[in-house]
């Protein structure tokens, strides 16, 4: 059963002004996942608390531990490293992330029965090893999706993303959810269900960017917008570095190959 929260409170409590990760997160290993070695900045609250920093070996995590869904998940794709994710067998292995509190992360339970798929923000296709794989199942990196969404436009959204990268090389992508509207869903009483979800791409040799921005709901809407309109829409400052006049501007992605279930 959904329980419905007011949208205000919900993100007084979730989004939490942050200016950089944690110490502990700042290393190259972390680094590596942000165009010039900078993280997210979150701007549209005041609390940090509840917040988590968690760095992969092919992706980057802010979970928040009221949401007890990841703010944004950080990767950079290359064609090397989708070459080598191709040949990494899918094996799913949801859990519970041991690093985030226990009262403050998802369970396997939240998500039993609930009717919503557990979505990955960084897909597991794109990892490029057994272990990374692995890594993007913990429920850290994942947020309720609409099966039919995440099953059919989001799959071909992320099959785009890898498009791209093999045509130009390279792209810096930060995938997350967006809580838009005056109420919002939980499942189990716990988990909050983002009514959009986003998916950010750069190009660092190009010096160019845009996003996906698609209802999280079934059906094949979605709508392309420029980095500084997704930023400002959803109150983050995804990449802080890059000038106003780049995020100003979106080039034209690539439209997603939709194909229904059989």
């Amino acid at each position: 059963m959904r329980k419905i929260t007011p949208l205000l409170l919900a993100l007084s409590l979730c989004l939490t002004a942050l200016t950089s990760l944690p110490a502990s997160a700042q290393n190259q290993a972390c680094l590596k996942h942000f165009v010039d070695g900078k993280a997210p900045v979150f701007i549209r609250a005041s609390l940090q608390t509840h917040t988590v920093a968690l760095c992969y070996e092919a992706f980057a995590v802010m979970h928040s531990g009221v949401s007890r869904t990841p703010l944004w998940s950080a990767e950079h794709l290359t064609r090397t490293s989708l070459v080598q994710a191709r040949e990494i067998k899918r094996k799913d292995a949801f859990h519970a992330d041991e690093n985030i509190p226990s009262d403050q992360r998802a369970e396997l339970s939240d998500y039993a029965r609930s009717g919503y798929d557990r979505g990955h923000m960084s897909p597991a296709a794109d990892m490029p090893s057994e272990e990374s794989q692995h890594q993007s199942f913990s429920l850290a990196n994942i947020v309720p999706q609409d099966r039919e969404h995440n099953q059919i436009l989001w799959s071909a959204i992320e099959g785009a993303t890898r498009h791209l990268v093999n045509q130009r090389g390279e792209l810096f992508v930060i995938t997350g959810p967006a809580f838009e509207g005056d109420r919002i869903a939980r499942i189990n009483g716990r988990v909050f269900i983002p009514t959009h979800i986003f998916k950010a791409v750069y190009d660092p040799i190009k010096k160019e960017g845009a996003a996906w921005l698609s209802p999280n709901m079934a059906g094949n809407e979605y709508e392309v917008v420029s980095l500084a309109e997704l930023e400002k829409r959803i109150g983050i400052t995804l990449f802080p570095t890059l000038p106003a006049d780049i995020k100003s501007k979106h080039i034209n992605l690539p439209e997603p190959r939709i194909r229904s279930r059989k």
